[in-house]
């Protein structure tokens, strides 16, 4: 694929996930910020590559995958918004198996419906470029 071909369908993906990420977050939360925009559309992209990579997983393996990938990418980005900047974003402290407020299982756990949509709506979009 051409490089900027690929650059412009990434920059679709990227706003296109990080549009419905701070969705997800307004739904749930009430509220977002603009980093998890940021990390929402990093997280598309970088779910959209891994599941056109391994597209041979099957899907609930797809899904553990991606919510890890999701809960590495929340974790790395709280732990530059929140500790090193100080933004108070999210804290999850009060959690039970925390990782230094930024993580827990619950959250990570509450991902793999998400992945559910997301792998369907990626696989769609691969899919439809395959076609071509």
């Amino acid at each position: 694929m051409k490089k900027s071909l690929r650059l412009r369908n990434d920059c679709i993906l990227f706003s296109i996930g990080g549009a419905g990420y701070a969705l997800l977050e307004i739904l749930w939360r009430r509220k977002t910020h603009w980093s998890m925009v940021v990390t929402g559309g990093t997280a598309f992209v970088s779910l959209f590559r891994f599941y056109k990579r391994f597209s041979k997983m099957n899907m609930l393996q797809k899904c553990i995958s991606g919510s890890a990938i999701i809960t590495a990418l929340e974790y790395c980005c709280g732990c530059v918004v929140n500790l090193k900047f100080r933004l108070n974003v999210w804290d999850y402290s009060n959690c039970r198996l925390n990782l230094k407020g930024q993580i827990c299982p619950f959250v990570g756990i509450s991902l793999y419906p998400r992945q559910r949509i997301m792998h369907f709506s990626l696989q769609k979009n691969t899919v439809k470029k395959q076609e071509r």
